[in-house]
């Protein structure tokens, strides 16, 4: 099959190649746009951010080609072996005084301004291991002890572990990208509705053992109640983008990136970018996003087997719920939660892993049908 395979090859998917690096461009200009202040109060350099972001967009646009060239069965092959390293890094970075501790979690290892974030490559992880257990196993999935339980068992133990961190966003992410690829697998709805009540208990469980989270709720919904508090990101961010109107007050000129909104670059940036660009720049990021997801999810139904449809499917999935959740929250529609937006969003680890797996995706659409 994989010798058969390589015979086949043919062009990737341009389109989603070429939406791709639109993207990535419009990032690493918001991202020296958003962080320029910032970066010349802290750091004495308002290119500090930026360096460093096309630092690793170059890095992750090299894994991307070379990921690009990589026959995707690969990932199938060495699934459990990256599975069970991505899980070793977990526990390591529990560790007190190996793993870092940035914004209250503890989900960083490296040595002083490089680091990685084990849990995001967790996400690629998981995606390949359930894409070749699904592929191997899609006839038991309709059963809820032989198919559903098993395929969600090993999920839920990598969500446990990222919660230790503690990151809900992360683990959320990833659940909800195995769940999805559960679902196109053929797993029944009636299912997956007692697992739907067991996941609300268990999430109002989280949120109560948690203090900041119950801020995090009660500001959602009204975040007048606590604004110097809890709701002060989110009414910065409605700040931004409301005055952004239909053409935005002009590329570098946000007033909200002046200490008004905390790290602008990061889970925020689409509020900075509402601002500059307005309702335009806006509209055409999320209409690359939809070009995005509409290339994935031709490629996947166009897979020439179950594990390459599997993998694009878990793979869109994931950047769909993450451009979901971190647009949710920068408007005002979801809790505030520490979620990038890919592409586009400041942060090494989120962007190399997003390009390695869009990578995958593009080695898929040479095979497609």
């Amino acid at each position: 099959m994989f010798k058969s395979m390589s015979k086949k090859r043919t062009a990737p998917d341009y389109i989603l190649l070429v939406t791709t690096i639109a993207l990535l461009v419009i990032g690493l200009i918001m991202v020296y746009s958003a962080s320029a202040a910032w970066a010349s109060y802290r750091f004495d350099d308002s290119y500090f951010f930026a360096k460093r972001q096309m630092f690793f967009a170059g890095l992750g646009i090299i894994a991307m080609l070379f990921m690009m060239k990589v026959d995707y069965w690969t990932w199938r092959t060495w699934s459990k072996v990256i599975l069970i390293i991505c899980f070793i890094l977990l526990v390591i970075v529990l560790i007190p005084g190996v793993g870092l501790v940035r914004g209250g979690a503890r989900s960083w290892l490296g040595v002083g301004a490089f680091s990685i974030q084990p849990s995001e490559f967790m996400k690629m992880a998981m995606i390949a291991f359930l894409a070749k257990y699904l592929s191997e196993n899609q006839k038991k999935i309709v059963s809820f002890k032989k198919g559903l339980i098993p395929s969600l068992s090993l999920v839920m133990v990598a969500f446990g572990m990222i919660m230790l961190q503690p990151d809900l966003g992360t683990g959320a992410v990833m659940v909800g990208t195995c769940v999805i690829m559960i679902f196109v697998a053929g797993a029944r709805l009636s299912h997956f509705a007692w697992l739907a009540v067991a996941g609300l208990v268990g999430f109002v469980a989280l949120i109560a053992s948690a203090p900041y989270r119950i801020k995090r709720i009660t500001s959602f919904l009204d975040p007048w109640s606590d604004p110097l508090g809890s709701g002060f990101q989110i009414i910065q961010s409605l700040y931004a983008i409301g005055p952004g109107g239909l053409m935005g007050m002009g590329l570098g000129e946000s007033r909200q990136k002046y200490f008004y909104l905390p790290e602008p670059q990061t889970d925020f940036i689409f509020a900075i970018l509402a601002e500059e660009l307005g309702f335009i720049g806006g509209f055409v990021v999320l209409f690359l996003f939809g070009i995005l997801l509409w290339r994935g999810i031709k490629i996947a139904l166009g897979a020439p087997d179950l594990f390459g449809s599997f993998l694009a499917v878990g793979i869109i999935s994931m950047v769909a719920i993450q451009v979901m959740i971190n647009i949710g929250v920068v408007t005002g529609l979801m809790p505030v939660t520490g979620i990038t937006l890919p592409l586009l969003s400041y942060g090494g680890s989120s962007l190399t892993l997003m390009l390695v797996s869009l990578g995958v995706l593009l080695n898929i659409s040479r095979y497609t049908r």
